[in-house]
């Protein structure tokens, strides 16, 4: 794919409150997005990257969305850098990534021999939506891990797949069709191309979807085993969709959280009948693990077991 010679870099600090609105909002039109922590001061760093095409009018509409929704009107520091050094720095902040027992996420541009007793899943550093270093991704690959020693799903969704690394994963896991969908053109391009590279294009099939309403979705339910690696908000909106098109037994893995968040999308899920069935913590990231049961379980208060940083919860049966 070729590169352009300049991109431009938008870089904006937000409270906790205002996150996930300036996350969704530069998700919209930069190539990649990804936020951190500044502890002296209790904010987030919320920086994309985008091309630059002359046009301002997607980044103009989804800031102002941003700041409607969490009303907060942040500064903006806008900063073109050559596409070519960004590319060189981004290689360089990409290592191999060994994940569990079962995985190693790895760039294009690393050359040495795949590691043996693993899937190796190669995506460009470039063009990656989730590359394995996010505390999301790697909880949902470690989920996957778990859930392999016990289940073998017929039907897996991929839901909202960015990079395509966790349906890669699942096909290269048990050798099943995954469907994976985005609301973002560009990354069902990115994924197709990632399936591709990673020999799983057969039974690898990424389209472009605006949630559960979509009706490749629909038409594809019920489904073993979900993906949803996104936002917090989002995923308690659709927690009864998710519901209804999960089979019964069936699995749903959620990430995209902050652990503070965690609460309170599980209360969501719990409203329609899935049930924990392990977490895991990876610093400020939380991965649900949740179960539609075969019956509908008895009514009873709603409980969450106390968790500690990094780790995770022991295996469900």
């Amino acid at each position: 794919m070729p590169q352009p010679e300049q991109l431009e870099r938008i870089v904006l600090t937000v409270p906790a409150t205002a996150l996930e609105a300036f996350e969704a909002a530069l998700g919209c039109c930069c190539r990649t997005v990804g936020f951190f922590l500044n502890e002296a001061t209790n904010t987030w760093v919320v920086e994309g990257l985008r091309e630059i095409d002359g046009s301002d009018g997607d980044l103009v509409t989804a800031l102002i969305l941003a700041e409607a929704a969490s009303g907060i009107t942040p500064e903006i520091e806008r900063i073109r850098v050559p596409a070519g050094g960004w590319l060189a720095r981004s290689y360089q902040g990409f290592p191999e990534q060994k994940i569990g027992d079962r995985f190693a996420i790895r760039g294009t541009h690393i050359k040495d021999k795949k590691p043996a007793g693993r899937h190796s899943i190669t995506v460009d550093a470039g063009l990656a939506f989730g590359t394995g270093e996010h505390g999301s991704t790697r909880g949902c690959l470690l989920a996957l891990e778990m859930m392999a020693k016990r289940r073998r799903p017929l039907n897996i969704l991929d839901l909202g797949t960015g990079s395509g690394v966790l349906g890669i994963a699942g096909v290269k896991i048990w050798g099943r069709p995954v469907l994976a969908t985005d609301i973002d053109a560009r990354a069902v391009r990115v994924a197709t191309a990632n399936a591709a590279l990673n020999g799983t294009a057969r039974l690898f099939r990424a389209r472009r979807a605006d949630g559960w309403l979509s009706p490749v979705l629909r038409r594809h339910a019920p489904y073993d085993l979900v993906f949803a690696n996104i936002l917090a908000r989002p995923l308690t909106a659709m927690a009864h969709q998710l519901a209804a098109k999960l089979a019964p037994g069936g699995i749903a893995i959620l990430a995209g959280l902050l652990d503070r968040q965690a609460r309170w999308v599980l209360s969501a899920h719990r409203r329609h009948g899935l049930v924990l069935k392990s977490r895991i913590d990876d610093g400020e990231w939380t991965t649900l693990i949740l179960e539609k049961p075969m019956r509908a379980p008895a009514m009873r208060a709603p409980s969450m077991p106390t968790t500690a940083k990094t780790r995770i919860d022991p295996p469900f049966a």
